[in-house]
């Protein structure tokens, strides 16, 4: 019989368990995707780049979500006043608008952001692109790092 693991990381099943993985780490729930890719990719090396991009929608869907409840919560909560603080931050990240998404790979403070800018209303689909830039990058530098800390495996061509 097959364990979990190993059924998990057949290339049929490994890519919907990133893309559900990513999906979900990218909203306000603490988790991180980089092993399930790093994971799928040592076991699977030819799935590089189709790990990378399926992560990158998932993480992409996520950040969307996020920014929709954003949009959500500030209907409720400007009914209660802003600090000083907040709103300093608030006016820092609509200064820059949408490109403020491109930082939404950081750890801790990159799903928050997704939904600042939802709660903001910053404009969806820009916010969404520069989401995806960020998101792409992170995984193409974390995989490829990962890979080469941890080698034995397959790198593929242009790392």
């Amino acid at each position: 019989m097959m364990s979990t693991l190993s059924l998990l990381a057949l290339p049929q099943y490994g890519l919907v368990t990133v893309f559900v993985v990513a999906l979900v780490s990218a909203t306000l729930l603490p988790l991180g995707s980089e092993f399930a890719v790093i994971g799928l990719v040592k076991l699977n090396p030819e799935l590089f780049w189709p790990a990378v991009l399926v992560a990158t929608v998932g993480n992409t869907l996520g950040g969307a979500v996020t920014w929709w409840m954003g949009y959500g919560a500030e209907a409720l909560y400007e009914r209660i006043q802003h600090k000083p603080a907040q709103l300093k931050a608030l006016d820092w990240l609509r200064s820059f608008g949408p490109k403020t998404c491109l930082l939404s790979w950081l750890p801790a403070v990159g799903d928050p952001l997704c939904a600042i800018a939802g709660w903001l209303k910053l404009p969806f689909w820009p916010c969404v692109g520069y989401m995806a830039i960020g998101k792409f990058l992170r995984y193409v530098t974390m995989t490829a790092a990962l890979m080469w800390a941890f080698p034995g495996t397959y790198a593929p061509a242009g790392l």
